[in-house]
Protein backbone atom coordinates (compact mmCIF):
# COMPACT_ATOMS: atom_id res chain seq x y z
CA UNK A 1 0.00 0.00 0.00
CA UNK A 2 0.91 3.56 -0.57
CA UNK A 3 0.31 6.74 1.50
CA UNK A 4 -0.16 10.17 -0.09
CA UNK A 5 -1.74 13.45 1.29
CA UNK A 6 -4.86 15.29 -0.20
CA UNK A 7 -5.77 19.04 0.50
CA UNK A 8 -9.44 19.41 2.01
CA UNK A 9 -12.01 21.10 -0.18
CA UNK A 10 -13.39 23.89 2.32
CA UNK A 11 -16.16 25.61 2.10
CA UNK A 12 -15.82 29.43 2.50
CA UNK A 13 -19.40 30.08 3.64
CA UNK A 14 -20.29 30.66 7.31
CA UNK A 15 -22.66 29.27 8.78
CA UNK A 16 -22.83 31.45 11.87
CA UNK A 17 -20.78 33.68 13.14
CA UNK A 18 -21.39 34.87 17.04
CA UNK A 19 -18.69 37.51 18.85
CA UNK A 20 -19.85 39.68 22.15
CA UNK A 21 -17.59 42.78 22.71
CA UNK A 22 -16.03 43.32 26.24
CA UNK A 23 -18.56 46.11 28.41
CA UNK A 24 -16.77 48.72 30.15
CA UNK A 25 -14.05 46.76 32.19
CA UNK A 26 -11.37 47.72 34.68
CA UNK A 27 -9.12 44.94 34.53
CA UNK A 28 -5.95 45.03 37.69
CA UNK A 29 -3.38 42.84 36.77
CA UNK A 30 -1.30 41.36 39.65
CA UNK A 31 2.43 40.66 38.66
CA UNK A 32 1.85 43.14 35.75
CA UNK A 33 5.80 43.43 35.36
CA UNK A 34 6.42 39.74 34.55
CA UNK A 35 6.76 37.67 31.88
CA UNK A 36 2.87 36.52 31.39
CA UNK A 37 1.77 39.92 31.70
CA UNK A 38 4.41 41.20 28.85
CA UNK A 39 4.11 38.26 26.29
CA UNK A 40 0.61 36.63 26.70
CA UNK A 41 -1.77 39.67 28.06
CA UNK A 42 -0.99 43.13 27.29
CA UNK A 43 -0.95 41.74 23.55
CA UNK A 44 -4.17 39.40 23.87
CA UNK A 45 -5.76 42.84 25.14
CA UNK A 46 -4.67 44.90 22.75
CA UNK A 47 -5.55 42.22 20.24
CA UNK A 48 -8.82 42.20 21.25
CA UNK A 49 -8.99 46.07 20.75
CA UNK A 50 -8.09 45.56 17.54
CA UNK A 51 -10.76 43.24 16.33
CA UNK A 52 -13.04 46.32 17.26
CA UNK A 53 -14.16 43.91 20.95
CA UNK A 54 -12.86 46.05 23.46
CA UNK A 55 -14.65 48.95 24.77
CA UNK A 56 -12.80 52.20 24.41
CA UNK A 57 -13.50 52.87 28.35
CA UNK A 58 -11.90 50.18 28.99
CA UNK A 59 -8.30 50.56 31.56
CA UNK A 60 -5.80 48.22 33.31
CA UNK A 61 -4.15 49.40 36.60
CA UNK A 62 -1.25 46.96 36.60
CA UNK A 63 0.82 45.72 39.84
CA UNK A 64 3.45 44.38 40.85
CA UNK A 65 6.43 45.02 43.19
CA UNK A 66 9.08 46.56 40.76
CA UNK A 67 8.44 50.27 41.25
CA UNK A 68 7.52 52.05 37.68
CA UNK A 69 5.50 54.81 37.04
CA UNK A 70 2.77 54.68 34.82
CA UNK A 71 4.74 56.28 32.02
CA UNK A 72 7.31 53.75 32.65
CA UNK A 73 5.17 50.87 32.97
CA UNK A 74 3.25 52.15 29.65
CA UNK A 75 6.42 52.90 27.85
CA UNK A 76 7.54 48.86 28.78
CA UNK A 77 4.16 47.35 27.56
CA UNK A 78 4.77 49.56 24.10
CA UNK A 79 7.82 47.64 23.83
CA UNK A 80 6.27 44.37 24.38
CA UNK A 81 3.37 45.14 22.16
CA UNK A 82 5.68 46.31 19.14
CA UNK A 83 7.73 42.70 19.79
CA UNK A 84 4.41 40.50 20.16
CA UNK A 85 2.07 41.80 17.48
CA UNK A 86 2.53 42.67 14.13
CA UNK A 87 -0.78 43.75 12.28
CA UNK A 88 -0.94 47.01 14.89
CA UNK A 89 -0.38 50.31 13.75
CA UNK A 90 2.18 52.06 16.06
CA UNK A 91 -0.77 55.10 16.85
CA UNK A 92 -3.23 52.53 17.53
CA UNK A 93 -0.77 50.57 20.39
CA UNK A 94 0.43 54.05 21.59
CA UNK A 95 -3.79 55.23 22.26
CA UNK A 96 -3.59 51.41 23.75
CA UNK A 97 -1.11 52.03 26.14
CA UNK A 98 -2.67 55.33 27.39
CA UNK A 99 -4.99 53.14 28.68
CA UNK A 100 -2.58 51.58 31.15
CA UNK A 101 -1.55 51.90 34.77
CA UNK A 102 0.50 50.93 37.85
CA UNK A 103 1.14 50.97 41.22
CA UNK A 104 4.22 49.09 43.00
CA UNK A 105 3.92 47.89 46.82
CA UNK A 106 4.11 44.93 48.68
CA UNK A 107 1.65 41.96 48.32
CA UNK A 108 1.61 41.34 52.10
CA UNK A 109 0.94 44.88 53.09
CA UNK A 110 -3.45 46.11 53.66
CA UNK A 111 -1.95 49.41 53.15
CA UNK A 112 -1.07 48.44 49.52
CA UNK A 113 -5.03 47.34 48.63
CA UNK A 114 -5.99 50.63 50.20
CA UNK A 115 -4.17 52.32 47.57
CA UNK A 116 -5.67 50.23 44.64
CA UNK A 117 -9.01 50.66 46.00
CA UNK A 118 -8.58 54.24 46.00
CA UNK A 119 -6.93 54.15 42.31
CA UNK A 120 -8.73 52.09 41.05
CA UNK A 121 -11.91 54.04 41.78
CA UNK A 122 -10.09 57.22 40.26
CA UNK A 123 -9.19 55.78 36.86
CA UNK A 124 -13.03 54.06 37.09
CA UNK A 125 -14.53 57.38 37.06
CA UNK A 126 -11.94 59.01 34.95
CA UNK A 127 -12.80 56.69 32.05
CA UNK A 128 -16.70 56.39 32.63
CA UNK A 129 -16.74 52.12 33.40
CA UNK A 130 -19.74 51.05 34.57
CA UNK A 131 -18.74 47.46 34.77
CA UNK A 132 -17.50 44.95 36.18
CA UNK A 133 -13.61 44.54 38.03
CA UNK A 134 -11.47 41.91 36.57
CA UNK A 135 -8.43 41.00 38.56
CA UNK A 136 -5.64 38.84 37.21
CA UNK A 137 -3.59 36.24 38.91
CA UNK A 138 -0.90 36.15 37.60
CA UNK A 139 1.86 35.82 40.54
CA UNK A 140 3.00 32.61 42.06
CA UNK A 141 -0.10 30.18 43.49
CA UNK A 142 1.00 30.61 47.28
CA UNK A 143 -0.14 34.29 46.59
CA UNK A 144 -3.70 33.29 45.74
CA UNK A 145 -5.03 32.68 48.87
CA UNK A 146 -3.51 36.26 50.85
CA UNK A 147 -4.11 38.33 47.42
CA UNK A 148 -8.09 37.30 47.50
CA UNK A 149 -8.08 37.82 51.42
CA UNK A 150 -6.58 41.26 50.88
CA UNK A 151 -9.22 42.04 47.99
CA UNK A 152 -11.78 40.78 49.94
CA UNK A 153 -10.77 43.20 53.01
CA UNK A 154 -10.81 46.33 51.51
CA UNK A 155 -14.47 45.49 49.71
CA UNK A 156 -13.07 45.08 46.16
CA UNK A 157 -14.16 41.44 46.43
CA UNK A 158 -18.45 42.83 45.49
CA UNK A 159 -19.52 38.92 46.80
CA UNK A 160 -23.32 41.17 46.98
CA UNK A 161 -23.19 43.63 44.37
CA UNK A 162 -26.43 44.94 43.31
CA UNK A 163 -25.64 44.42 39.58
CA UNK A 164 -24.47 42.05 38.08
CA UNK A 165 -22.59 43.61 36.02
CA UNK A 166 -20.54 45.63 38.62
CA UNK A 167 -19.50 42.09 40.33
CA UNK A 168 -15.83 41.09 40.81
CA UNK A 169 -14.17 38.42 38.76
CA UNK A 170 -10.95 36.76 39.82
CA UNK A 171 -8.64 35.16 37.65
CA UNK A 172 -6.55 32.27 38.96
CA UNK A 173 -3.41 30.84 36.97
CA UNK A 174 -3.11 27.35 37.22
CA UNK A 175 -2.11 25.14 39.54
CA UNK A 176 -5.00 25.39 41.50
CA UNK A 177 -3.01 23.66 44.68
CA UNK A 178 -0.67 21.23 44.90
CA UNK A 179 -2.75 18.07 45.74
CA UNK A 180 -6.32 17.60 46.67
CA UNK A 181 -5.84 19.00 50.48
CA UNK A 182 -4.17 22.47 48.91
CA UNK A 183 -7.00 22.99 46.32
CA UNK A 184 -9.55 22.34 48.75
CA UNK A 185 -7.74 24.93 51.27
CA UNK A 186 -7.50 27.59 48.80
CA UNK A 187 -11.14 27.11 47.56
CA UNK A 188 -12.04 27.49 50.96
CA UNK A 189 -10.37 30.89 51.20
CA UNK A 190 -11.74 32.25 47.87
CA UNK A 191 -15.15 31.25 48.68
CA UNK A 192 -15.02 33.01 51.93
CA UNK A 193 -14.82 36.34 49.19
CA UNK A 194 -16.16 35.29 46.12
CA UNK A 195 -19.07 33.03 45.05
CA UNK A 196 -17.97 30.43 42.27
CA UNK A 197 -20.10 32.59 39.79
CA UNK A 198 -16.71 35.09 40.33
CA UNK A 199 -14.16 32.99 39.84
CA UNK A 200 -12.43 31.87 36.36
CA UNK A 201 -9.73 29.32 36.29
CA UNK A 202 -7.81 29.42 33.69
CA UNK A 203 -6.38 26.81 31.21
CA UNK A 204 -5.02 28.87 28.19
CA UNK A 205 -5.25 25.54 26.34
CA UNK A 206 -9.34 25.46 26.74
CA UNK A 207 -8.54 28.94 24.51
CA UNK A 208 -7.26 26.84 21.65
CA UNK A 209 -9.07 26.73 18.63
CA UNK A 210 -8.55 23.39 17.90
CA UNK A 211 -9.27 22.61 21.56
CA UNK A 212 -12.52 24.37 21.01
CA UNK A 213 -13.75 23.02 17.77
CA UNK A 214 -13.87 19.55 19.20
CA UNK A 215 -17.18 20.26 20.71
CA UNK A 216 -18.38 21.38 17.14
CA UNK A 217 -16.75 18.43 15.33
CA UNK A 218 -18.65 16.02 17.42
CA UNK A 219 -21.84 17.64 18.36
CA UNK A 220 -22.72 19.93 15.16
CA UNK A 221 -22.03 17.00 12.68
CA UNK A 222 -24.03 13.85 12.45
CA UNK A 223 -21.17 12.19 10.69
CA UNK A 224 -19.42 11.35 14.23
CA UNK A 225 -21.33 11.20 17.01
CA UNK A 226 -22.96 8.06 15.97
CA UNK A 227 -19.25 6.42 16.31
CA UNK A 228 -18.07 8.03 19.06
CA UNK A 229 -18.15 5.58 21.22
CA UNK A 230 -16.42 1.72 22.19
CA UNK A 231 -18.29 0.08 19.38
CA UNK A 232 -16.30 2.00 16.93
CA UNK A 233 -13.35 3.46 18.62
CA UNK A 234 -10.04 1.28 19.78
CA UNK A 235 -8.15 3.66 21.37
CA UNK A 236 -7.04 7.78 21.94
CA UNK A 237 -4.36 9.00 22.38
CA UNK A 238 -3.95 12.90 23.62
CA UNK A 239 0.07 14.14 23.92
CA UNK A 240 1.50 17.20 24.68
CA UNK A 241 5.14 17.35 23.76
CA UNK A 242 7.92 20.07 24.18
CA UNK A 243 11.39 20.10 22.77
CA UNK A 244 12.05 22.92 25.65
CA UNK A 245 13.54 21.97 29.02
CA UNK A 246 12.79 23.74 32.02
CA UNK A 247 14.24 26.82 31.22
CA UNK A 248 13.97 29.95 33.83
CA UNK A 249 10.99 27.86 35.23
CA UNK A 250 13.35 25.35 37.55
CA UNK A 251 12.53 26.95 40.82
CA UNK A 252 9.06 26.54 40.36
CA UNK A 253 8.97 23.03 37.99
CA UNK A 254 11.55 21.02 40.40
CA UNK A 255 8.31 21.76 42.87
CA UNK A 256 6.01 20.42 40.97
CA UNK A 257 6.89 18.05 37.60
CA UNK A 258 5.07 17.29 34.78
CA UNK A 259 1.47 15.61 36.88
CA UNK A 260 1.20 18.85 38.97
CA UNK A 261 2.29 20.62 35.72
CA UNK A 262 0.26 19.72 33.14
CA UNK A 263 -1.68 16.54 33.55
CA UNK A 264 -3.90 17.43 36.35
CA UNK A 265 -5.22 20.48 34.39
CA UNK A 266 -4.45 20.35 30.68
CA UNK A 267 -4.35 16.94 30.13
CA UNK A 268 -7.47 15.89 31.81
CA UNK A 269 -9.71 19.08 30.63
CA UNK A 270 -9.03 17.82 26.85
CA UNK A 271 -9.61 14.38 27.57
CA UNK A 272 -12.83 15.21 29.02
CA UNK A 273 -13.74 17.51 26.22
CA UNK A 274 -13.30 14.28 23.72
CA UNK A 275 -15.04 12.25 26.19
CA UNK A 276 -18.04 13.59 27.61
CA UNK A 277 -21.41 13.56 26.91
CA UNK A 278 -23.19 15.53 24.71
CA UNK A 279 -24.63 18.74 26.94
CA UNK A 280 -28.18 19.83 26.91
CA UNK A 281 -27.12 23.26 25.64
CA UNK A 282 -23.71 25.19 24.78
CA UNK A 283 -24.80 27.23 28.58
CA UNK A 284 -21.57 27.11 30.66
CA UNK A 285 -23.05 25.22 33.70
CA UNK A 286 -24.43 22.61 31.09
CA UNK A 287 -20.90 22.37 29.70
CA UNK A 288 -19.12 21.47 32.82
CA UNK A 289 -21.67 19.22 34.30
CA UNK A 290 -20.91 16.80 31.72
CA UNK A 291 -16.39 17.34 32.15
CA UNK A 292 -17.10 16.95 35.88
CA UNK A 293 -19.30 13.62 34.98
CA UNK A 294 -16.36 12.15 32.81
CA UNK A 295 -14.03 12.72 35.06
CA UNK A 296 -16.17 11.43 37.87
CA UNK A 297 -16.27 7.83 35.46
CA UNK A 298 -12.11 7.33 35.42
CA UNK A 299 -11.22 4.36 36.77
CA UNK A 300 -9.38 4.97 40.00
CA UNK A 301 -5.90 3.66 39.76
CA UNK A 302 -4.90 0.60 41.19
CA UNK A 303 -1.50 1.87 43.29
CA UNK A 304 -0.51 -1.79 44.74
CA UNK A 305 0.52 -1.72 40.73
CA UNK A 306 0.58 2.39 39.50
CA UNK A 307 3.11 1.21 37.31
CA UNK A 308 1.17 -1.07 35.15
CA UNK A 309 -0.90 2.27 34.47
CA UNK A 310 1.27 5.42 34.68
CA UNK A 311 5.08 5.53 33.73
CA UNK A 312 7.36 9.21 34.80
CA UNK A 313 10.28 9.72 33.40
CA UNK A 314 13.28 12.50 33.47
CA UNK A 315 15.28 13.47 31.10
CA UNK A 316 18.80 13.09 30.89
CA UNK A 317 21.50 14.46 28.33
CA UNK A 318 20.99 13.59 24.80
CA UNK A 319 21.20 15.45 21.69
CA UNK A 320 18.90 17.50 19.91
CA UNK A 321 18.79 19.81 16.73
CA UNK A 322 22.48 18.64 16.07
CA UNK A 323 23.46 19.83 19.71
CA UNK A 324 24.43 18.12 23.19
CA UNK A 325 21.18 19.12 25.45
CA UNK A 326 22.09 18.49 29.19
CA UNK A 327 20.13 16.29 31.24
CA UNK A 328 17.65 18.08 33.81
CA UNK A 329 19.74 17.36 37.13
CA UNK A 330 21.99 19.54 35.23
CA UNK A 331 19.99 22.43 34.63
CA UNK A 332 20.58 25.50 36.61
CA UNK A 333 18.52 25.87 39.75
CA UNK A 334 17.58 22.09 39.32
CA UNK A 335 18.90 19.56 43.15
CA UNK A 336 21.02 17.35 42.01
CA UNK A 337 19.55 14.50 43.42
CA UNK A 338 15.85 15.82 42.29
CA UNK A 339 13.16 12.41 41.51
CA UNK A 340 10.67 15.64 40.18
CA UNK A 341 9.62 14.03 36.54
CA UNK A 342 9.20 15.76 33.54
CA UNK A 343 7.58 13.24 31.69
CA UNK A 344 4.14 11.66 32.60
CA UNK A 345 2.26 8.93 30.62
CA UNK A 346 -0.78 7.20 31.62
CA UNK A 347 -3.11 4.54 30.62
CA UNK A 348 -7.18 5.45 31.77
CA UNK A 349 -10.46 3.64 31.42
CA UNK A 350 -13.43 5.42 31.28
CA UNK A 351 -16.37 2.95 33.18
CA UNK A 352 -19.17 4.30 31.88
CA UNK A 353 -21.74 2.64 28.92
CA UNK A 354 -20.09 4.96 26.02
CA UNK A 355 -16.21 4.32 26.66
CA UNK A 356 -16.21 0.94 28.40
CA UNK A 357 -12.63 -0.78 28.27
CA UNK A 358 -11.68 1.81 25.59
CA UNK A 359 -7.64 3.05 26.37
CA UNK A 360 -6.88 6.80 26.60
CA UNK A 361 -3.47 7.01 26.57
CA UNK A 362 -2.49 10.71 27.74
CA UNK A 363 1.45 12.04 27.65
CA UNK A 364 3.56 15.08 28.27
CA UNK A 365 7.31 15.22 28.28
CA UNK A 366 9.79 18.05 27.69
CA UNK A 367 13.29 17.85 25.88
CA UNK A 368 10.97 15.27 23.39
CA UNK A 369 11.66 15.06 19.91
CA UNK A 370 9.59 17.76 18.32
CA UNK A 371 7.08 19.87 19.31
CA UNK A 372 3.40 18.72 19.19
CA UNK A 373 -0.41 18.80 20.66
CA UNK A 374 -2.61 16.34 19.53
CA UNK A 375 -5.49 14.16 19.98
CA UNK A 376 -6.00 11.37 18.04
CA UNK A 377 -8.70 8.90 17.56
CA UNK A 378 -7.94 5.48 16.01
CA UNK A 379 -10.88 3.97 14.76
CA UNK A 380 -11.63 -0.15 15.10
CA UNK A 381 -10.17 -2.10 11.86
CA UNK A 382 -12.85 -3.41 9.31
CA UNK A 383 -14.16 -6.97 10.77
CA UNK A 384 -13.33 -8.70 7.64
CA UNK A 385 -10.61 -7.82 4.78
CA UNK A 386 -12.08 -8.42 1.26
CA UNK A 387 -8.79 -7.72 -0.41
CA UNK A 388 -7.23 -10.92 1.42
CA UNK A 389 -6.25 -12.58 -2.04
CA UNK A 390 -3.42 -9.95 -2.38
CA UNK A 391 -1.85 -9.57 0.66
CA UNK A 392 -4.05 -7.44 2.65
CA UNK A 393 -5.11 -9.36 5.38
CA UNK A 394 -5.12 -5.88 7.71
CA UNK A 395 -5.12 -2.49 6.84
CA UNK A 396 -4.01 0.34 8.66
CA UNK A 397 -6.87 1.58 10.92
CA UNK A 398 -8.64 5.22 10.52
CA UNK A 399 -7.36 7.95 12.54
CA UNK A 400 -8.96 11.62 13.31
CA UNK A 401 -6.41 13.82 14.68
CA UNK A 402 -7.10 17.05 15.93
CA UNK A 403 -3.91 19.38 15.73
CA UNK A 404 -3.67 22.00 18.58
CA UNK A 405 0.32 23.41 18.29
CA UNK A 406 2.25 24.38 16.93
CA UNK A 407 0.07 24.11 13.64
CA UNK A 408 -3.70 23.57 14.19
CA UNK A 409 -5.61 21.51 12.03
CA UNK A 410 -7.52 18.60 11.33
CA UNK A 411 -6.62 15.25 9.81
CA UNK A 412 -8.10 12.32 8.32
CA UNK A 413 -6.76 9.00 7.19
CA UNK A 414 -8.48 6.57 5.61
CA UNK A 415 -8.16 4.03 2.45
CA UNK A 416 -8.98 4.30 -0.76
CA UNK A 417 -7.98 3.04 -4.65
CA UNK A 418 -5.64 4.72 -6.63
CA UNK A 419 -5.84 5.01 -10.46
CA UNK A 420 -4.35 1.99 -12.18
CA UNK A 421 -4.49 -1.38 -11.31
CA UNK A 422 -7.57 -3.03 -11.16
CA UNK A 423 -6.63 -3.40 -6.97
CA UNK A 424 -4.65 -0.42 -6.03
CA UNK A 425 -5.16 0.74 -2.49
CA UNK A 426 -3.67 3.65 -0.70
CA UNK A 427 -3.79 5.74 2.91
CA UNK A 428 -5.23 9.55 2.04
CA UNK A 429 -4.20 11.79 5.15
CA UNK A 430 -6.87 14.41 4.41
CA UNK A 431 -4.86 17.62 6.10
CA UNK A 432 -6.70 20.57 7.32
CA UNK A 433 -4.71 23.49 8.43
CA UNK A 434 -6.76 26.46 9.82
CA UNK A 435 -3.79 28.80 8.21
CA UNK A 436 -4.24 27.37 5.06
CA UNK A 437 -7.73 27.38 4.94
CA UNK A 438 -8.72 31.04 6.51
CA UNK A 439 -5.35 32.06 5.22
CA UNK A 440 -5.36 34.03 8.79
CA UNK A 441 -2.97 33.63 11.61
CA UNK A 442 -4.38 32.04 14.72
CA UNK A 443 -5.56 33.94 17.57
CA UNK A 444 -3.52 33.62 21.10
CA UNK A 445 -5.31 31.87 23.24
CA UNK A 446 -5.51 34.73 26.10
CA UNK A 447 -7.11 36.48 23.87
CA UNK A 448 -10.56 34.23 23.49
CA UNK A 449 -10.30 33.77 27.16
CA UNK A 450 -9.37 37.06 28.61
CA UNK A 451 -12.88 38.46 25.96
CA UNK A 452 -14.54 35.71 28.24
CA UNK A 453 -13.95 36.98 31.23
CA UNK A 454 -15.15 40.66 30.47
CA UNK A 455 -18.06 38.89 29.03
CA UNK A 456 -18.79 36.95 31.89
CA UNK A 457 -18.49 33.71 29.93
CA UNK A 458 -17.57 31.01 32.41
CA UNK A 459 -17.43 27.84 29.37
CA UNK A 460 -14.11 27.28 28.97
CA UNK A 461 -12.92 27.39 32.83
CA UNK A 462 -12.73 24.19 35.48
CA UNK A 463 -15.05 24.80 37.98
CA UNK A 464 -13.90 24.02 41.05
CA UNK A 465 -16.03 20.23 40.98
CA UNK A 466 -13.70 19.24 38.24
CA UNK A 467 -10.52 20.66 39.86
CA UNK A 468 -11.47 18.48 43.01
CA UNK A 469 -12.10 15.55 40.60
CA UNK A 470 -8.94 15.81 39.51
CA UNK A 471 -7.24 15.81 42.67
CA UNK A 472 -8.95 13.31 43.99
CA UNK A 473 -7.95 10.90 40.85
CA UNK A 474 -4.17 11.98 41.09
CA UNK A 475 -3.20 12.63 44.59
CA UNK A 476 -2.90 9.10 45.15
CA UNK A 477 -0.39 8.80 42.28
CA UNK A 478 1.71 11.54 44.00
CA UNK A 479 1.54 10.24 47.29
CA UNK A 480 2.68 6.95 46.18
CA UNK A 481 5.72 8.35 43.98
CA UNK A 482 6.76 10.21 47.40
CA UNK A 483 6.68 7.03 49.58
CA UNK A 484 7.72 4.52 47.04
CA UNK A 485 11.35 6.87 46.77
CA UNK A 486 11.83 5.39 43.20
CA UNK A 487 13.55 7.41 40.88
CA UNK A 488 11.98 8.21 37.25
CA UNK A 489 13.39 6.46 34.17
CA UNK A 490 15.98 8.71 32.76
CA UNK A 491 15.01 9.31 28.50
CA UNK A 492 17.56 11.01 26.58
CA UNK A 493 16.86 14.27 25.64
CA UNK A 494 15.23 14.50 21.95
CA UNK A 495 13.56 11.19 22.23
CA UNK A 496 10.54 10.02 20.46
CA UNK A 497 10.12 7.56 23.31
CA UNK A 498 11.43 5.06 25.77
CA UNK A 499 11.34 1.69 26.53
CA UNK A 500 8.75 2.22 30.11
CA UNK A 501 6.79 4.65 28.27
CA UNK A 502 6.27 1.90 25.21
CA UNK A 503 5.73 -0.87 27.42
CA UNK A 504 2.14 0.98 29.08
CA UNK A 505 0.71 0.53 25.70
CA UNK A 506 2.31 -2.74 24.22
CA UNK A 507 0.36 -5.23 26.79
CA UNK A 508 -2.80 -3.82 25.29
CA UNK A 509 -1.20 -4.38 21.78
CA UNK A 510 -1.09 -0.55 20.53
CA UNK A 511 1.92 1.67 20.18
CA UNK A 512 2.46 5.47 20.68
CA UNK A 513 1.92 7.63 17.15
CA UNK A 514 5.48 9.23 16.43
CA UNK A 515 5.72 12.55 17.27
CA UNK A 516 6.26 13.60 13.48
CA UNK A 517 3.37 11.90 12.41
CA UNK A 518 0.85 13.19 9.82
Amino acid sequence: MTSWDIQPSVDALDIVCAETAAPPTAMVVFGASGDLANRKLIPSLAQIQQRGLLDERFCLLGCGRKAYSDEQFRQLAYDALVEHTSDIPPETLKAFTEKLYYLSGDYGAPAFYEQIKETLARIRDKHGITGCNVFYLSVPPLLYGSIAEQLGAVGLSQKEAAEPAQCARLVVEKPFGRDLQTAIELNDILYKWFDESQIYRIDHYLGKETVQNIMILRFANAIFEPVWNRNHIESIQVTIAETLGVEHRASYYDKSGALRDMFQNHMLQMMALVAMEPPISFHADHIRDEKVKLLRSIRPFEMDSWNSCFVRGQYGPGRMNDQNAPGYLSEEGVAPDSTTETYVAACLFVDNWRWKDVPFYLRTGKRLARKTTEIAVTFRQVPHSLFGSVGLDEMPPNVLVLKIQPEEGISLRFQAKRPGSKICMGTLNMNFSYNDVFGVEMPESYQRLLLDCMVGDQTLFARFDSVEVAWQLLTPVLETWKEAKTPPSEYPAGSETFPEADALLTTNGHKWRRLSAP
